[in-house]
């Protein structure tokens, strides 16, 4: 008698982890409402580091102006111009930001955006910092 699985898609699952659950548990952070304004038709999400780093201003760049929303455009604008200009595979996509992360002080950060299946197969977009998978 023979019990070993046929193929992978027989094995037991030991453990899964859903993009949905990410986004509950605030791995990922939701950007589709926004990035549906800049054009995009998928959902997009970021990792909560690049919330946290780079779309969360600080006390005093808030004093100047900046905002969740204003940074988080700013990150969804340019990943559009870059999907523009690339129209490559499948391969992950890199692209720069600039952001003011003190008063008078601009950074230009590299992000990386990956086009990837989400729950249901569906099309879906991740940003993330280039170390991040």
């Amino acid at each position: 008698m023979n019990n070993k699985p046929s193929s992978i898609d027989d094995m037991p699952v030991i453990f899964s982890y859903t993009r949905a659950q990410a986004l509950e548990d605030g791995v990922l952070v939701d950007l589709t409402e926004w990035a549906k304004e800049t054009g995009f038709v998928i959902p997009v999400a970021c990792t909560a580091a690049v919330w946290h780093e780079y779309i969360t201003p600080t006390d005093e760049t808030r004093e100047l102006g900046q905002s969740e929303r204003g940074r988080a455009n700013d990150v969804l604008w340019m990943l559009y111009v870059a999907i523009r200009r690339h129209r490559a595979g499948n391969e992950p996509l890199l692209y720069q930001v600039i952001f003011l992360q003190k008063p008078r002080k601009q950074e230009t950060v590299t992000l990386k955006a990956m086009c990837g299946p989400g729950d249901q197969g569906e099309p879906v977009l991740t940003i993330m910092k280039p170390n991040e998978d």
